[in-house]
């Protein structure tokens, strides 16, 4: 990928590595079976990794404990096992958004929730920002939204290189076009926004530069400021997205919300609180499509870090040490 331009198909002829050739055969295959036949499967494999300890269920389990401490034992148990199925069944459904036909894909589309809001947004012709957290089916949503608008994202390269062309080949089928995570990408996405078009940023993982702490679920979060940077500057438009997994593998819902509250506050501490709060009010609407697998609290104020190391499990459950 070249610095500066968009990602497209063509950008992706890399040579792929053997294990990423396996994984793209056993993606092809799963491609043949119907999207609820994928969801079965993930649901199968979320259910084996509640069963056996390993470091997404511990993760999952620390989050939760840490966000929900008003629910009680068994409601916390009952959401991280409902997580590790929807977070399974995400890892399945790759093999529908990234390989079937497009517009099938969008086809899987059943309702959107908030339509309204989204073409009210675009109309406003300043440039609109999605805030897309890490809830429902992310590739769902962007294949939906680029549709409407020429679109773009915020690329970082994957810890495993090697998944990068097929990452790259996958997500670019929608039309969105993918900028890399450096100075030349972020003016790529502010001339985007000043040419009136789409820009989706996922925010809620740590950044692993500037940030500041700001509360999710009333814990101090790592948080990135570019985003609050991106609606300063640009003055555009700022809504949430997500996509619901619907039962039984039927498709998908969308959902999309009007940001009123401060993301473009010259403070950026305000500014992030203002994002958490919004993806939060996101999350709450359907907690257990959240990835809650991921370390989102791993940096502590003060530079104390290792939380989740200080957690330790007991029987089938955990308390900090």
């Amino acid at each position: 990928m070249s610095e500066g331009a968009p990602t497209t198909a063509a950008n992706h002829r890399d040579r792929l590595t053997w294990r990423v050739r396996a994984l793209d055969r056993i993606y092809r295959l799963l491609a043949r079976t119907p999207l609820h036949f994928q969801h079965a499967l993930g649901s199968l494999i979320g259910t084996l990794g509640n069963w056996i300890p390993n470091r997404q269920r511990h993760v999952a389990r620390v989050n939760i404990q840490l966000c929900f401490p008003e629910h009680s034992l068994a409601e916390r148990k009952r959401l991280v096992r409902q997580s590790l199925r929807e977070s399974a069944k995400g890892l399945c459904e790759i093999a529908t958004l990234w390989y079937r036909p497009t517009p099938e894909v969008r086809g899987l589309i059943r309702e959107v929730n908030g339509e309204a809001v989204f073409q009210q947004a675009l109309a406003e012709d300043r440039g609109l920002l999605i805030i897309a957290p890490h809830l429902g089916c992310w590739e769902a949503l962007q294949v939906w939204v680029a549709q409407h608008a020429p679109s773009h994202a915020l690329y970082r390269p994957p810890r495993q290189r090697d998944l990068e062309p097929l990452i790259n080949r996958g997500r670019s089928r929608s039309g969105m076009h993918f900028w890399p995570a450096s100075a030349s990408g972020i003016r790529g996405l502010l001339a985007a926004l000043k040419r009136g078009e789409i820009v989706g940023i996922l925010p809620d993982q740590e950044p692993p530069g500037e940030g500041v702490f700001a509360p999710f679920f009333g814990i101090p979060a790592k948080t990135m400021t570019l985003f609050g940077k991106f609606a300063a500057r640009s003055r555009a438009a700022v809504i949430v997205g997500w996509a619901e997994r619907l039962p039984r593998g039927t498709g998908y819902r969308l959902h999309f919300r009007r940001v009123t509250s401060a993301v473009d506050d010259p403070d950026q501490e305000t500014a992030a609180t203002a994002l958490n709060a919004a993806i939060e009010t996101a999350v709450r609407g359907k907690p257990e499509q959240y990835q809650w697998s991921y370390r989102r609290f791993t940096r502590e104020r003060g530079g104390r870090g290792g939380r989740y190391k200080r957690w330790r499990t007991r029987g089938r459950w955990i308390e900090p040490t």
